[in-house]
Protein backbone atom coordinates (compact mmCIF):
# COMPACT_ATOMS: atom_id res chain seq x y z
CA UNK A 1 0.00 0.00 0.00
CA UNK A 2 1.53 3.75 -0.64
CA UNK A 3 0.01 6.88 -0.20
CA UNK A 4 -1.30 8.56 -3.74
CA UNK A 5 -2.39 12.05 -2.10
CA UNK A 6 -3.50 14.61 1.00
CA UNK A 7 -6.78 16.26 0.86
CA UNK A 8 -7.33 19.37 2.44
CA UNK A 9 -11.15 19.31 3.73
CA UNK A 10 -11.94 22.68 5.44
CA UNK A 11 -15.06 23.02 7.65
CA UNK A 12 -16.12 26.37 9.27
CA UNK A 13 -13.00 27.59 11.30
CA UNK A 14 -11.67 23.87 11.39
CA UNK A 15 -9.34 22.19 8.67
CA UNK A 16 -8.96 18.30 8.67
CA UNK A 17 -7.05 16.05 5.72
CA UNK A 18 -7.58 12.66 4.21
CA UNK A 19 -4.50 11.00 3.28
CA UNK A 20 -5.58 8.63 -0.22
CA UNK A 21 -3.67 5.64 -0.34
CA UNK A 22 -3.86 3.34 -3.62
CA UNK A 23 -5.65 0.47 -2.13
CA UNK A 24 -8.73 2.68 -1.91
CA UNK A 25 -8.13 3.39 2.02
CA UNK A 26 -8.17 6.69 3.37
CA UNK A 27 -7.19 8.55 6.90
CA UNK A 28 -8.50 11.20 8.04
CA UNK A 29 -6.69 14.06 10.48
CA UNK A 30 -7.36 17.21 12.02
CA UNK A 31 -4.90 20.31 11.78
CA UNK A 32 -5.37 21.54 15.80
CA UNK A 33 -3.93 25.19 15.43
CA UNK A 34 -7.10 26.14 13.66
CA UNK A 35 -5.91 30.14 14.46
CA UNK A 36 -3.38 29.58 11.73
CA UNK A 37 -4.78 27.14 9.19
CA UNK A 38 -3.12 29.30 6.43
CA UNK A 39 0.28 28.18 8.11
CA UNK A 40 -0.33 24.65 8.39
CA UNK A 41 -1.64 24.34 4.83
CA UNK A 42 1.63 25.81 3.84
CA UNK A 43 3.38 22.77 6.24
CA UNK A 44 0.93 19.95 4.68
CA UNK A 45 2.01 21.03 0.98
CA UNK A 46 5.58 20.60 1.72
CA UNK A 47 4.71 17.57 4.04
CA UNK A 48 2.93 16.49 0.84
CA UNK A 49 6.28 16.15 -1.11
CA UNK A 50 7.19 13.74 1.07
CA UNK A 51 4.68 11.34 1.91
CA UNK A 52 3.71 10.38 -1.84
CA UNK A 53 4.86 7.27 -2.40
CA UNK A 54 5.31 6.01 0.94
CA UNK A 55 4.27 3.15 2.72
CA UNK A 56 1.15 4.35 5.47
CA UNK A 57 2.10 1.36 8.06
CA UNK A 58 5.56 2.97 9.03
CA UNK A 59 3.91 5.95 10.91
CA UNK A 60 6.47 6.32 13.42
CA UNK A 61 9.19 6.44 11.30
CA UNK A 62 7.43 9.25 9.16
CA UNK A 63 6.58 11.32 12.11
CA UNK A 64 10.35 10.99 12.88
CA UNK A 65 11.36 12.46 9.57
CA UNK A 66 8.91 15.08 9.24
CA UNK A 67 9.87 16.57 12.94
CA UNK A 68 13.35 16.52 12.56
CA UNK A 69 13.95 16.85 8.97
CA UNK A 70 13.77 20.60 9.35
CA UNK A 71 15.62 23.04 11.83
CA UNK A 72 12.29 24.52 12.74
CA UNK A 73 9.75 23.71 14.79
CA UNK A 74 6.45 25.23 16.71
CA UNK A 75 2.65 24.92 16.92
CA UNK A 76 2.39 25.04 13.30
CA UNK A 77 4.62 22.40 12.48
CA UNK A 78 3.40 19.95 14.97
CA UNK A 79 -0.11 21.12 14.66
CA UNK A 80 0.36 20.07 11.09
CA UNK A 81 2.40 16.59 11.76
CA UNK A 82 -0.83 15.55 14.59
CA UNK A 83 -2.86 15.49 11.67
CA UNK A 84 -0.75 13.34 9.70
CA UNK A 85 -0.24 11.05 12.62
CA UNK A 86 -3.96 10.69 12.83
CA UNK A 87 -4.14 9.92 9.32
CA UNK A 88 -2.04 6.92 9.26
CA UNK A 89 -3.57 5.74 12.41
CA UNK A 90 -7.19 5.88 10.92
CA UNK A 91 -5.51 3.87 7.47
CA UNK A 92 -3.86 1.58 9.81
CA UNK A 93 -7.14 0.17 11.69
CA UNK A 94 -9.37 0.22 8.89
CA UNK A 95 -6.56 -1.59 6.85
CA UNK A 96 -6.21 -4.27 9.77
CA UNK A 97 -9.84 -4.10 10.40
CA UNK A 98 -9.64 -3.02 13.84
CA UNK A 99 -10.28 0.58 16.35
CA UNK A 100 -6.70 2.28 16.32
CA UNK A 101 -7.23 1.70 20.22
CA UNK A 102 -6.73 -1.75 19.11
CA UNK A 103 -3.19 -1.04 18.24
CA UNK A 104 -2.42 1.74 21.13
CA UNK A 105 -2.87 -0.33 23.90
CA UNK A 106 -6.11 -1.98 24.10
CA UNK A 107 -9.38 -0.21 25.25
CA UNK A 108 -8.97 1.52 28.71
CA UNK A 109 -12.61 2.17 29.63
CA UNK A 110 -16.50 1.35 28.73
CA UNK A 111 -17.55 4.77 29.10
CA UNK A 112 -16.06 8.65 28.88
CA UNK A 113 -17.76 11.44 30.39
CA UNK A 114 -18.52 13.99 28.42
CA UNK A 115 -19.62 17.47 28.30
CA UNK A 116 -20.89 20.91 25.82
CA UNK A 117 -19.21 24.38 25.59
CA UNK A 118 -21.43 27.15 25.95
CA UNK A 119 -20.75 29.94 23.87
CA UNK A 120 -23.32 32.71 25.52
CA UNK A 121 -21.75 35.32 26.77
CA UNK A 122 -24.82 36.78 29.41
CA UNK A 123 -25.79 35.17 32.92
CA UNK A 124 -29.51 34.89 31.54
CA UNK A 125 -28.73 33.14 28.18
CA UNK A 126 -25.71 30.67 29.62
CA UNK A 127 -27.80 29.58 32.78
CA UNK A 128 -30.72 28.79 29.79
CA UNK A 129 -28.42 26.94 27.95
CA UNK A 130 -26.79 24.92 30.97
CA UNK A 131 -30.26 24.13 31.67
CA UNK A 132 -31.48 23.07 28.41
CA UNK A 133 -28.13 20.77 28.88
CA UNK A 134 -28.99 19.60 31.86
CA UNK A 135 -32.51 18.71 30.73
CA UNK A 136 -30.99 16.27 27.91
CA UNK A 137 -29.31 14.75 29.71
CA UNK A 138 -25.38 16.30 30.58
CA UNK A 139 -24.11 16.87 34.12
CA UNK A 140 -21.18 19.07 33.12
CA UNK A 141 -20.59 22.17 30.47
CA UNK A 142 -17.70 24.39 30.26
CA UNK A 143 -18.83 28.08 30.47
CA UNK A 144 -16.85 30.77 28.53
CA UNK A 145 -16.08 33.35 31.07
CA UNK A 146 -14.10 35.69 29.09
CA UNK A 147 -17.05 38.38 28.32
CA UNK A 148 -18.58 38.71 24.41
CA UNK A 149 -15.34 39.19 22.23
CA UNK A 150 -17.85 40.40 19.58
CA UNK A 151 -18.14 43.41 21.27
CA UNK A 152 -15.81 45.86 20.87
CA UNK A 153 -13.94 47.37 23.67
CA UNK A 154 -15.74 50.46 23.85
CA UNK A 155 -18.90 48.36 24.39
CA UNK A 156 -17.44 46.43 27.36
CA UNK A 157 -17.22 46.81 30.80
CA UNK A 158 -14.14 44.43 31.16
CA UNK A 159 -11.97 47.36 32.02
CA UNK A 160 -13.43 48.38 34.99
CA UNK A 161 -12.10 45.93 37.32
CA UNK A 162 -14.43 45.07 40.03
CA UNK A 163 -17.73 45.23 37.00
CA UNK A 164 -15.25 42.72 35.27
CA UNK A 165 -15.01 40.30 38.00
CA UNK A 166 -18.47 40.68 39.51
CA UNK A 167 -19.51 40.02 35.78
CA UNK A 168 -18.08 36.56 35.66
CA UNK A 169 -19.17 36.22 39.64
CA UNK A 170 -22.66 36.73 38.29
CA UNK A 171 -22.43 34.24 35.64
CA UNK A 172 -21.61 31.12 37.83
CA UNK A 173 -24.25 32.13 40.37
CA UNK A 174 -27.21 32.31 37.56
CA UNK A 175 -25.66 29.15 36.05
CA UNK A 176 -25.31 27.38 39.56
CA UNK A 177 -29.54 28.57 40.49
CA UNK A 178 -30.77 27.77 37.27
CA UNK A 179 -29.06 23.58 37.33
CA UNK A 180 -28.79 23.09 40.93
CA UNK A 181 -26.17 21.12 42.53
CA UNK A 182 -25.96 18.28 41.03
CA UNK A 183 -24.35 19.86 37.72
CA UNK A 184 -20.58 20.50 37.08
CA UNK A 185 -19.05 23.88 35.55
CA UNK A 186 -15.74 24.30 33.98
CA UNK A 187 -14.79 27.88 33.66
CA UNK A 188 -13.06 28.05 30.85
CA UNK A 189 -11.22 31.73 31.32
CA UNK A 190 -9.02 31.12 28.55
CA UNK A 191 -6.47 34.30 29.90
CA UNK A 192 -9.49 36.89 30.54
CA UNK A 193 -7.98 37.91 33.61
CA UNK A 194 -4.56 38.90 35.17
CA UNK A 195 -3.84 36.99 38.53
CA UNK A 196 -5.15 39.49 40.57
CA UNK A 197 -8.49 39.39 39.05
CA UNK A 198 -8.54 36.18 39.05
CA UNK A 199 -7.90 35.55 43.01
CA UNK A 200 -11.28 38.06 43.62
CA UNK A 201 -12.74 36.06 41.02
CA UNK A 202 -11.85 32.59 42.46
CA UNK A 203 -12.85 34.52 45.86
CA UNK A 204 -16.21 35.32 44.42
CA UNK A 205 -17.15 31.72 43.18
CA UNK A 206 -16.33 30.28 46.57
Amino acid sequence: MKITSIELVPASKYLFIRIHTDAGIHGTGEVGAWGYLDGCIGVLKKFEDYLIGQDPFRIEHHWQYLYRSMYFRGSILMSALSAVDIALWDIKGKALGVPVYELLGGKCRDKVRSYEAVFKFTPEDIAKRCAELKESGFDAARLMITGDIRLKQAERRSSIYNAKVSDYIAIVKAVREAVGDDFDMILECHRSMDPMEALAFAKGVE
